[in-house]
């Protein structure tokens, strides 16, 4: 317990458990710190779960920055949780996450997600420009219309109006990837329209085809027949 202890930065209620390369919350900090915690920072580990923080009651400041959190995220219910930073992480699903948050979270004000691939962020992800990302913002800001912080922007008036009346429509979706070459199907290559049926397309096998046509043509509108009498015929 005690070089357990050793690796943790304490300062007043905040708690620092930095770059110790750990999976899950060890139970000591939970233990040791949990009911006085108001801060906690647990940067440049390898975090797959949170489940950890149900020991943290008190707690309002979450940093996990730089981990392995992926669309399985799952916090316990933290009322006082006003800021919460999870940058550079493994999120992809904008949706699921910030209806999670929601949920759990009903104090959040503040909140960062750059570095995620559920933030279109053209610094992190050039294929994505500036109008990706303010669309990104108008349906976080639907989800979570209390926050007051988004990233590294404070959150306008004008984009609470706008994401009032159209963040529900503003979620960014990437295109499906195309199919590899050798896995694409005969429809990615289709044959050249030909009038023939299939039958008489192969130059080397070639033979009669013989149909029958469903319509018979008598002449009668014929443009020919406009200008010749019977007489003529």
């Amino acid at each position: 317990m005690a070089h357990n202890e050793s690796l943790v930065a304490l300062n007043g209620t905040q708690i620092s458990y930095i770059g110790h390369d750990c999976k899950d919350i060890p139970d000591f900090l939970g233990d040791t710190y949990g009911h006085f915690a108001r801060r906690l920072d647990l940067s440049f580990n390898q975090l797959r779960s949170l489940a950890g923080l149900k020991m943290f009651t008190e707690l309002e400041e979450l940093v996990v920055d730089n981990n392995l959190l992926g669309n399985d995220l799952r916090l316990p219910r933290l009322p006082n949780l006003h800021t919460l930073t999870l940058n550079k992480n493994q999120l992809t699903d904008i949706e699921a996450l910030l209806e999670h948050l929601a949920d759990v979270t009903p104090s959040l004000e503040y909140l960062s997600l750059l570095g995620n691939e559920a933030c279109p962020n053209q610094l992190v992800s050039p294929d994505k420009d500036e109008d990706d990302y303010q669309r990104y913002r108008y349906f976080v800001l639907h989800k979570l219309p209390q926050l007051k912080f988004l990233d590294t922007r404070k959150v306008t008036r004008k984009e609470v109006m706008e994401a009032q009346a159209r963040g529900a429509f503003m979620k960014v979706v990437k295109p499906k990837s195309e199919a590899p070459p050798n896995e694409a199907g005969p429809e990615s290559h289709p044959q050249p329209y030909t009038p023939l049926p299939r039958g008489s397309r192969d130059a080397r096998n070639h033979r009669g085809v013989f149909a029958k046509c469903r319509y018979v043509y008598y002449g009668k509108h014929s443009e020919g027949n406009r200008f010749i009498r019977n007489d003529q015929l």
